[in-house]
């Protein structure tokens, strides 16, 4: 299969599927690559042939959505992204739950993969900002939809490379060695809860206090879902919850929320 061939492809049945193409174009030879093995798997003669199987048999579609998640993942990932989360936005967030009588500060990491940026949540509040909070507790929700990637999160052990952007300082405390692997140390573990979850069909029960929406629903799925999906997380969400998106995405417009501070790449929930 040629990349034209399978630009073509995907040009076709990504919008069937609620998905953007513009989404997909810098990570389509990931996604073709997985198409192509599936080609293979099914004795077909070419990708022209898989769409017209998918044309025959709707059960196709399926298989086809779940080859299209693409997992990057690592700690701390956008670091200036953590450090204005560090600074200004979690411990303001941690202020107004404290002020509404709450015991627990809820979050939400939506699209999980394996686990770093739940971790790395975790790894903020009790290694930095808990410690100005001692009456509340951190709980996460870490969702995604393949199972694999959640196995992975629920061992939490990495390699060394996933590691590069966390603040050097915090390795020795939030890990313990495992020969060439660094695992998560138990207590940067506890209130985590990983569960495999289709955003489009599942989400948590609010209120959820700080949600992190990076680089899936405002990238990959098309409009009318990402302004769906917007509205359903706040509807989930206090009134003054914080979403978390990825650096060159943005939330549609009257969808639930406005833009925070300029440069924190966060929204609050509208009204």
């Amino acid at each position: 299969m040629t990349d034209a061939e399978c630009v073509a492809f995907l040009q076709w049945a990504l919008p069937r599927m609620n998905l953007r193409w513009e989404g997909f174009r810098g990570v389509r030879r990931t996604v073709c690559k997985r198409v192509a093995r599936r080609v293979a798997e099914l004795g077909l003669a070419d990708v022209q042939a898989y769409r017209a199987l998918l044309e025959r048999q709707s059960d196709e579609w399926r298989v086809l959505d779940a080859m299209c998640p693409i997992t990057i993942s690592r700690f701390y990932r956008d670091a200036g992204v953590f450090d204005r989360l560090r600074q200004d936005v979690l411990p303001d967030l941690a202020r107004a739950v404290t002020q509404a009588g709450a015991g627990e500060l809820r979050a939400w990491s939506l699209g999980c993969a394996s686990g770093e940026e739940a971790y790395t949540l975790s790894m903020l509040w009790r290694l930095d900002v808990g410690a100005r909070f001692r009456s509340l507790t951190l709980r996460v929700v870490a969702t995604d939809v393949d199972e694999d990637v959640l196995s992975r999160a629920r061992r939490g052990c990495y390699e060394q490379g996933s590691l590069r952007e966390l603040p050097s300082a915090w390795r020795e405390e939030a890990f313990e060695r495992s020969g060439p692997l660094w695992c998560v140390r138990p207590s940067m573990r506890e209130g985590i809860d990983f569960r495999r979850e289709d955003v489009r069909a599942q989400m948590p029960e609010g209120p959820l206090h700080l949600v992190f929406c990076r680089y899936l629903i405002f990238n990959y799925f098309d409009e009318a879902t990402q302004r769906a999906l917007a509205a359903r997380i706040a509807q989930r969400t206090a009134p003054f919850g914080v979403l978390v998106v990825g650096t060159h995405e943005a939330v549609p417009e009257d969808a639930g929320w406005v833009p925070g501070p300029a440069g924190t790449h966060t929204y609050r929930r509208a009204g």
